[in-house]
């Protein structure tokens, strides 16, 4: 087949895809194969959090086992169970609660991610953290049927334009069951200039429907129907639980909800929202977090400091912070610390603030 022959076929293709809308929510994710390059995303967006530790005090625990020992809600927002497994669900964010040991779970979690074509980068069940590398959801590309007879053509020259990646964080209850957290983050390709002729990518909000779908898979994983899936996901009510307010002129997030489910949602709001979480202390309510910014040969700014509005050529020492949690009954206080832990009223406090209550609505 000549050169114009390839170039006709892909033309036809294209303009019948084009016409056929993408209906259904079906998610189809490609990683980098083991042996070959990772997906074109510049190397400043993919730090992680690699060396991530949690501690408490008498001594260093996994993530899996961090909440052992603290006391359970008796009567969580929307929570709805079959067998043993219940979703939780608090404004956008939702979490599995399983009935069994986190290292019974651990080689299930991990084969449900391959199973759904994802690499992991980080796999540590001592930390409880596993992330998979950044993949496409290829269901996004139209399909029809000369496409489909062109597959190994065209899936070398058509992309979504888009990336993600996933988080997924085990912690041990208090009734020495599991929770189960998945955090989404998202780039996409946009052009960099009038001409279109180059390209850059840029973070996109976290998607909590993508989060929910990957819950409710799990779920099939785990035992659950598909149609109990479906069922137990869709139940629940979307309601508001925090607010950015002012209090002795210092920034701040108010939580309608006690310190531990707090503490478990605005973890996840961190994870979410692109923040490295160094070390944890529960013990005192902190979360201490930093942010690599690119080095000085990247041209591509990081998540942060698209948030701040940092130029390119800023200082790029690891911003760090202290995120504090302070509770009194059903309502907790969260706020930031600089690295002293003093209180931080700063414009990137007020920024970080409302990143988190905006997460948390």
């Amino acid at each position: 087949m000549n050169h114009f022959s390839k170039l006709t076929l892909l033309s036809l293709s294209l303009t019948l895809a084009a016409c056929s809308a993408l209906t259904d929510n079906k998610v189809d994710y490609k990683s980098a194969t083991k042996n070959g390059p990772s997906l074109d995303v510049p190397p400043d967006l993919t730090q992680l959090s690699r060396d991530s530790r949690y501690a408490v005090s008498d001594g260093v625990v996994s993530a899996s086992s961090f909440q052992a020992g603290q006391v359970s809600e008796s009567v969580p927002t929307a929570a709805t169970s079959l067998g043993d497994v219940r979703i939780e669900r608090a404004g956008t964010q939702r979490w599995l609660v399983v009935d069994r040991p986190a290292d019974k779970l651990w080689e299930p979690v991990r084969d449900f991610w391959q199973e759904n074509g994802f690499l992991l980068t980080l796999d540590q069940a001592n930390l409880g953290i596993m992330e998979t590398e950044w993949a496409e959801n290829r269901a996004k590309i139209p399909q029809d049927f000369i496409r489909n007879a062109l597959s190994k053509v065209l899936d070398s020259l058509y992309s979504t334009g888009e990336r993600d990646k996933f988080r997924t964080r085990l912690e041990r209850n208090a009734s020495g069951g599991t929770d189960i957290f998945i955090s989404h983050r998202g780039m996409m390709e946009v052009y960099s200039n009038t001409q279109k002729d180059s390209t850059v990518w840029q973070p996109r909000a976290a998607d909590p429907e993508l989060e929910a779908e990957f819950l409710r898979r799990l779920m099939v994983k785990l035992g659950v129907t598909q149609e109990q899936s479906r069922a137990l996901m869709a139940a629940g009510a979307n309601k508001s639980l925090s607010r950015a307010v002012m209090i002795n002129g210092q920034p701040v997030v108010q939580v309608d909800e006690s310190f531990d489910r707090a503490w478990r949602r605005v973890g996840l709001s961190l994870d979410r929202t692109g923040f490295t979480v160094e070390d944890r202390d529960r013990s005192q309510g902190i979360y201490f977090v930093r942010y690599v910014a690119p080095t000085a040969d990247k041209s591509e700014p990081g998540f942060l400091d698209k948030i701040f509005g940092a130029s390119k050529t800023a200082d790029t020492a690891p911003l760090k912070y202290r995120i504090a949690l302070v509770s009194q009954g059903q309502s907790t206080t969260v706020s930031v610390q600089d690295v002293s832990g003093k209180p931080d009223t700063s414009a990137n406090a007020q920024r970080i603030v409302k990143v988190i209550a905006d997460d948390l609505q």
